[in-house]
């Protein structure tokens, strides 16, 4: 089920666009070309993007105009990408990060 918001109560019914296939995790799933990531994944039912690297809470989209950096995802191989500032395209491949090894070694420990 659809969680995409289609009649907005300022902006009125927004328009159809080509739809998509792209994977999230392993998942495939649709959403709107030229869309965000965020808004395929929120419209997808998908709230956690990924979970913080030391703590391994969830993490989702927080500021959603590109400031905070919570929403960073893998796309395409690429680390570090804001999935509020990145259009959906057909066939991306999306991965959301996970904890980090523990310990996390302290840089300052190899300039020693």
């Amino acid at each position: 089920m659809s969680e995409r918001i289609i009649n907005h109560p300022v902006l009125g019914p927004l328009e159809e666009q080509k739809e998509v296939s792209f994977t999230f995790n392993g998942q495939t799933l649709q959403g709107r070309e030229n869309e965000s990531i965020a808004a395929a994944l929120l419209a997808n039912g998908i709230r956690t993007l990924r979970l913080h690297e030391d703590s391994g809470s969830p993490r989702g989209i927080y500021c959603n105009i590109g400031h905070c950096f919570e929403c960073r995802i893998t796309v395409n191989g690429k680390q570090g990408v804001r999935a509020c500032l990145t259009p959906l395209q057909e066939g991306m491949t999306v991965q959301g990060g996970g904890p980090l090894p523990s310990p996390v070694r302290d840089w300052r420990e190899s300039h020693e």
